[in-house]
């Protein structure tokens, strides 16, 4: 089981706090979080001993990349402070070994492809031996046992649960650092083949496994700071999660530099590092890697997205609950290219392509919404009149085999960007931003799927080469999205639905192939909207702030950019300008299902 070692993160983003301090008034804030009663969070080895001790049988239960050595020996010095005699059970002597478990992972790897796997369709069980469980025993002497690892609450005890929860952004950064391993394997490897195999197969297994848990969880822990862990009941995680499926919330964002990044987000958002060189990514809304936030009068509790998706998905989505399950179908994020580097030009799979290939549900249809840009900025969208798909692969080819520059605006259809217009990006069209532009990509959740065919001849942050996917991009892409058929399908023609004294409602109307729509509410001082069923995410693209009430929820405010997300189960909801000029609000929501003949 793993410890911590000496260097265990990789990333220049900061570990978030266990204290909560106010943000600056009317500033961004990156540790969003949702209020607690006083005294709800325990902060702490001490007092998590303290909540432990009084328990005949405990089982610690978690996520890959909790160092579970460590744990161990940090709250057994606090136990035995308290006078507890404890047994300790280490549920991964009952995994299989590890060439049965690569033979159980490998068809869901994808070979030597580097990116793409298949989504595992098994269970955290397949992992173990199932005989293996019953040697897994309790000390009748001890005053405490203690069962603890990844598939800890599958050994049968009973007892008292805790789940040692973490971010997966923090889940990366310690893979980056060859501190986290992949379930079941006793060495790190090189950290992308890990993310690969995270995303694939041990994510899929780990969250079926919570969804499980969490009705009778009786402890849930926020591992992320090792030397400071932070903690609440599960009945509290339980009514505050009840609270944000028919509130509004906002997910805490993670921020990550790339090879085209640019220098927006570093001048928006000045909380954030000043030494990494550039941020490409402002991770809004991408619910399989966000968190939320939870603080009482001073302390934080993060959680990962998947615990309300678990507790309630139908009064988030509403009547796309049973069409999307526990998988939250729409992502907000940030691409910053200002001052930086254009996107690799790419496109997305088809969606029986993502279903054959991958396993996924649906598939990344994407727009891009023009957040901010300066002068001369341009979106590269679908293909010149008259390609010829035959040259166009020569040239790709060629430009890969001999390191040579691809003269990328004779194949690629280019349209000029302005602030607030939208380019929809169906699956299978050939896109890419250019350099400056703040792009909010409003899309369907699955995010990984980028077939790049041609990257500006970069290395990526770490000096290797970006991988580059000609065959599967070819498999996908739709060659008659051309010329003038670009600029009448592909840009969004705004259109007033409704008009009051001081405000409008626009439609952004989207592809037919995507599920989601797009409204922009522009108003001097407010106005009120109903869900119609569907969750609403929404973004202040134009203004300083907005006051959010919803009948269950109170009020909450949002400052410029920030995303939040109101319940399908708010049924309505009220936007309140509390800045000065006029407040303009994105928001996409899934479209109403076509009801049959």
């Amino acid at each position: 089981m793993p410890s911590r070692p000496h260097i265990w993160r990789k990333t220049t983003q900061l570990l978030a706090p266990a204290l909560w301090t106010p943000g600056s008034e009317g500033a961004y804030e990156i540790y969003p979080a949702h209020e607690l009663a006083t005294g709800m969070i325990g902060l702490g080895w001490a007092a998590l001993a303290e909540a432990l001790a009084p328990q005949r049988q405990v089982i610690l239960d978690g996520y890959a990349g909790v160092f579970w050595e460590d744990l161990r020996e940090h709250l057994e010095v606090e136990l035995r402070r308290l006078g507890a005699r404890t047994h300790w059970v280490d549920v991964s002597a009952a995994l299989r070994d590890e060439p049965a478990i690569e033979g159980l992972v490998g068809p869901f790897l994808g070979g030597d492809d580097p990116l793409f796997g298949r989504r595992f369709t098994g269970c955290l069980s397949d992992f173990f031996e199932p005989g293996k469980f019953g040697i897994l025993r309790p000390e009748p002497r001890a005053a405490l046992n203690i069962l603890y690892g990844c598939g800890a609450a599958l050994a049968g005890w009973e007892g008292f649960l805790v789940y040692v929860d973490l971010p997966k952004n923090e889940v990366q950064f310690r893979s980056r650092a060859g501190a986290a391993t992949n379930l079941g394997s006793s060495r790190a490897t090189d950290s992308k083949a890990m993310y690969k195999r995270s995303y694939f197969v041990d994510w899929p297994a780990l969250n079926r496994h919570k969804a499980g848990l969490l009705q009778r969880l009786d402890l849930i822990v926020d591992g992320q700071r090792p030397d400071e862990p932070t903690f609440m009941a599960g009945a509290v995680l339980r009514s505050a999660l009840t609270t944000l499926s028919r509130s509004c919330f906002r997910a805490r964002p993670w921020f990550e530099p790339g090879a085209w990044g640019g220098q927006w987000i570093k001048q928006q958002v000045p909380q954030l590092p000043r030494e990494a060189p550039n941020y490409a990514w402002s991770f809004e809304l991408i619910s399989p890697e966000n968190g939320l936030l939870f603080r009482d009068a001073a302390r934080l509790c993060e959680v990962t997205f998947d615990w309300l998706m678990f507790h309630d998905h139908r009064a988030v989505l509403g009547d796309a609950a049973d069409r999307f399950g526990f998988e939250f179908p729409i992502r907000f994020d940030w691409l910053d290219t200002f001052a930086g580097g254009n996107l690799s030009v790419q496109c997305h799979p088809h969606p029986d392509y993502a279903s054959r290939h991958f396993g996924e549900r649906f598939t990344q249809d994407e727009t891009y919404y023009i957040l901010d840009c300066r002068p001369g900025a341009e979106v590269y969208l679908g293909f010149r009149r008259g390609l010829e798909p035959g040259a166009f692969r020569a040239a790709l080819e060629r430009s890969s085999r001999e390191g040579t520059e691809l003269d990328v605006r004779r194949y690629i259809h280019t349209e000029p960007a302005s602030r607030h217009d939208l380019f929809l990006i169906p699956h299978g069209t050939v896109h890419c931003a250019g350099v400056n532009n703040l792009v909010l990509e409003i899309s369907a959740t699955p995010y990984i799927f980028t077939f790049k065919m041609y990257d500006w001849l970069r290395m990526d942050l770490d000096g290797t080469p970006r991988p580059l996917n000609l065959e599967r991009a070819f498999d996908n892409l739709r060659f008659d999205r051309q010329g003038s058929r670009v600029s009448e399908e592909l840009v969004a023609r705004p259109r007033v639905l409704e008009r009051a004294p001081g405000g409008r409602l626009v439609h952004l109307p989207t592809h037919p192939d995507h599920f989601y729509d797009v409204h922009r509410f522009e108003f001097d001082r407010e106005t009120d909207a109903a869900t119609a069923g569907s969750a609403q995410v929404l973004s202040l693209v134009e203004g300083e702030a907005v006051l959010v009430e919803t009948p269950a929820g109170g009020s909450r405010r949002f400052h410029y950019a920030e995303t939040f997300v109101i319940p399908a189960a708010a049924e309505r909801f009220r936007l309140i300008n509390a800045g000065r000029g006029r407040a303009k609000v994105i928001r996409a929501f899934v479209k109403p299902e076509p009801h049959p003949a």
